[in-house]
């Protein structure tokens, strides 16, 4: 399917993109394990609407000691999933998103925690979302008739995981990004669940520019004709809405790094000197969103893409809370956040800003400003430097309360 207008050059998108990169029923599972979120009633959402069949996609390491003191949960990104660490393997080809964090003698060291990351109710790695089965009968998938989902309504999804295993209390719970934004709410809507809390180059409220960026990326997929107002998993391969989020995706990159990389990275070398003039002659920039774009497209789906990023400009600690310090006044857990120097989509003054909130409501707080020139994703990419400091605060935070 053509970009509207015909704006990209023939053969510019690779010709088996599948509709939807999301994980199906009938696909292995790979290590994913499963925990059903209605056995007994529905599973009511925050906007009011509510989904009578739902479960999530969840995987661990280590081992639950006797006292199911030790575990430690972790918070993915926008597109990340429950693979946090483990490598690639054939039904998770790419790999742990948190590989050098994650793992025996690494920051958060699974012979001696145990560790849960579960896929994000409106992912599209095994939890249910868009693009999974509505209606058994018909086989019809939720497309954008699946509800609003808010980081709340993710949070609890992650308690009553936390119940089925038995954990009354998490040691720490951990996230960057989007990942950071459910810390926040498990910190001030269970506070008696968490004994640390480590939010990561997050904020407290989705910013006005964050929200702006973000809608420029949910508007490129609701343009792409292959979109189909989301009822596209029945298109052929390559007939899907690939262009839409692919350019969703490159819009992202270009806040997640900072101009310092792209410049080192890149200048303005093209990919083949010898073609300089011609309409779609390609600077290597372009070569790599281009690149990050349809490896997206490959393990992801476009309608989990708007229904998650949407959450995201939805995060909002205070709403329904009077204000922001009535919100914190219910921490009372101690607070490792950590800020990324060149973070232009999530700026150190909003880490900054979350220290203060906490410190106001008197718990310890540890505000760590990494120097990167990773932009953004310095939180996945720095891993000496953040990692040191989120495995020195799981150390200590027995004697921080």
């Amino acid at each position: 399917m053509s970009l509207p207008f015909g704006l990209e050059p023939p053969g510019y998108w690779s010709a088996d993109l599948p509709v939807s990169g999301a994980w199906m029923e009938t696909d292995a599972p790979g290590e994913r394990l499963f925990h059903d979120l209605t056995p007994d009633r529905p599973f009511v959402l925050e906007c009011g609407e509510s989904l009578t069949t739902a479960h999530i996609a969840y995987e661990t390491w280590g081992e639950l000691n006797e006292n199911a003191d030790n575990a430690v949960l972790l918070c993915h990104a926008l597109t990340g999933d429950s693979h946090a660490t483990g490598g690639v393997c054939a039904h998770h080809p790419d790999g742990g998103w948190w590989d050098d964090f994650v793992g025996p003698g690494k920051p958060v060291d699974t012979d001696r925690w145990f560790v849960v990351c579960a896929n994000a109710l409106g992912g599209c790695q095994g939890s249910t979302g868009p693009a999974s089965i509505m209606d058994p009968e018909s086989g019809q998938r939720w497309g954008m008739r699946f509800p609003t989902v808010t980081t709340r309504d993710i949070v609890r999804t992650q308690a009553s995981l936390a119940d089925a295993l038995g954990i009354r209390r998490w040691h720490s719970v951990i996230g960057g990004s989007m990942g950071g934004m459910q810390v926040l709410e498990w910190a001030l809507m269970f506070p008696e669940r968490v004994h640390s809390i480590m939010p990561i180059a997050t904020t407290v409220s989705a910013t006005p520019w964050q929200i702006g960026w973000s809608a420029a990326g949910r508007l490129s997929i609701s343009l792409d004709p292959g979109w189909n107002g989301g009822d596209y998993y029945d298109a052929a391969p390559g007939q899907g809405p690939h262009a839409g989020l692919a350019i969703a995706r490159a819009i992202a990159q270009i806040t997640y790094r900072s101009d310092e990389v792209y410049q080192e990275r890149f200048d303005r070398n093209l990919v083949d000197p010898s073609h300089v003039f011609g309409r779609w002659d390609r600077f290597q920039v372009e070569s790599y969103l281009h690149h990050h774009g349809e490896k997206l497209v490959r393990r992801f789906d476009a309608n989990s893409y708007i229904v998650l990023n949407r959450a995201m400009d939805l995060h909002d600690c205070a709403r329904g809370r009077s204000s922001m310090e009535k919100a914190f006044a219910r921490l009372a857990a101690p607070v490792l956040t950590i800020s990324i120097s060149s973070d232009v989509l999530y700026q150190p003054r909003l880490q900054t800003d979350l220290a203060d909130l906490a410190r106001g409501a008197g718990v310890h707080v540890e505000h760590q400003y990494i120097e990167s020139p990773h932009g953004h994703d310095g939180f996945l990419l720095e891993s000496d430097a953040v990692g040191a400091a989120m495995a020195k605060f799981l150390d200590t935070v027995d004697d921080l309360h």
